[in-house]
């Protein structure tokens, strides 16, 4: 497994696969062949379906800004590797420089086909989480202590603390923000009036439900609104660990410290996944990015509650199965509806999850490594319009429903564009 510098990745929303992997793969493109005087661009599968409201080709000009620049959408070329592929071409007085085949596969990393540049080692041995038990037990560590021996303690301990640090910050700025989130939906956010309305009979169960929701709407509204958050795994996924350890924080008064080593503990959990699965929506669709978001986080919780590695797995476990199936389905491409309420229903469960497990039997049927697999395998059985195309279910239904105003919407189009 990689480090969890990989998997961590602080920036700019809306979408680590949509618009931090394109970005890096192209600044990295760009920097190699900074004499070229033309780039071109071939955008396929969910790049092309749902890059404009992703943003894929503004941050891709963006990145390129002092060059003509082509990009084109291809929702027709069929992506036998992964769905989020592009070609990008470089170009001197009209000669072809040189072209790569990028497939960025979600959290802001990326592959280059026939692997034209060197690719990210792995710094952990271990490749599954039965793999990393039967360590940790030989070795008598904890999950901590493993990461810090394979990271290096004081460093991987500092980017963590960079990590919370800018998560603290993404949710404070979300609760005090108010007005529209960018796009056609014209979505107004919520995340301040959640926080401060206080309902007149409101019971403890209400109250943690009011805050965590917040948190998480914070978050992801300020990573739908192109604001600084941390992959978690992903952009689309970034609110639900934030919220849960910040509840955590708040309402348990967790030392930053500890909260610190939970994080670590998450990363973990999210690594397995992304080793081994998949944490890309148009890939494996939403359970590849929710579901692996409240496994992460629910394992976090679970450490927090000083619960032994039996049961940190159990928490994630249960949080990855019963969100088995879900289907990624983002109106216009926007990660917004369902996304930003989708994260705060993942953090409730979460944390459920964690406490769930304090009562569950220790030696349970199902492993996290089990859960994982039946994760991946399911969502390559999933129909292609249900990861990340923005052609079926909520998606497609919303145009047809009695909200959809299409004069509206093409107004909205035509604003945006000026």
């Amino acid at each position: 497994m990689q480090s969890l510098k990989e998997l961590y990745k602080i920036g700019n929303g809306p979408s680590s696969s949509h618009t931090m992997g394109p970005k890096r793969a192209t600044e990295l493109f760009r920097n190699k062949y900074k004499n070229a005087d033309k780039f071109k661009i071939i955008l396929y599968g969910s790049l092309a379906m749902t890059g404009k409201g992703h943003l894929t080709d503004y941050i891709i000009k963006k990145t390129l800004d002092g060059y003509e620049v082509e990009i084109k959408f291809d929702t027709k070329t069929e992506c036998k590797v992964h769905p989020n592929t592009f070609d990008i071409f470089a170009y001197k007085e009209g000669k072809l420089l040189d072209t790569w085949r990028i497939y960025s596969i979600g959290g802001g990393s990326f592959k280059i086909a026939e692997e034209k540049e060197t690719i990210i080692k792995n710094i952990y041995p271990q490749k599954n989480f039965n793999e990393i038990k039967e360590y940790i037990k030989e070795n008598n560590l904890d999950l901590y202590d493993y990461v810090c021996l394979m990271e290096g303690k004081e460093e991987i301990t500092e980017f963590l603390k960079q990590v919370w640090d800018t998560m603290k910050s993404a949710i404070k700025n979300g609760l005090t923000t108010t007005g529209i989130i960018p796009g056609r939906l014209k979505l107004q956010r919520r995340a301040k009036n959640i926080y401060e309305n206080k309902l007149d009979f409101e019971t403890e169960d209400i109250k943690k439900t009011r805050l965590l929701s917040s948190y998480a709407y914070a978050t992801s509204e300020e990573n739908a609104s192109g604001g600084v958050i941390v992959t978690a795994p992903t952009c689309g996924a970034c609110g639900v660990l934030p919220a849960v350890l910040y509840y955590m924080k708040e309402e348990y008064n967790m030392k930053e410290e500890k909260i610190v080593k939970a994080l670590a503990i998450a990363g973990i959990i999210g690594n397995v996944v992304k080793t081994n699965a998949s944490i890309s929506g148009a890939e494996c669709g939403c359970q590849a990015e929710i579901g692996t978001a409240c496994s992460m986080a629910a394992s976090a919780c679970a450490y927090l509650f000083d619960l032994d590695i039996d049961k940190i797995e159990n928490s994630a476990e249960v949080a990855m199965e019963h969100h088995l199936g879900l289907t990624c389905d983002p109106i216009y491409g926007y990660v917004q509806i369902p996304c930003i309420e989708r994260n705060a229903i993942a953090a409730m469960r979460a944390f459920d999850s964690s406490t769930l497990s304090l009562i569950l039997e220790k030696n349970k049927k199902i492993s996290f490594d089990l859960v994982v697999d039946t994760m991946y395998e399911t969502g390559k059985d999933l129909s292609k319009h249900y990861r990340e195309t923005s052609e079926g279910v909520l998606a497609k239904k919303y145009c047809r429903n009695k909200y959809y105003n299409k004069e509206m919407e093409e107004k909205i189009d035509r604003d945006n564009s000026r």
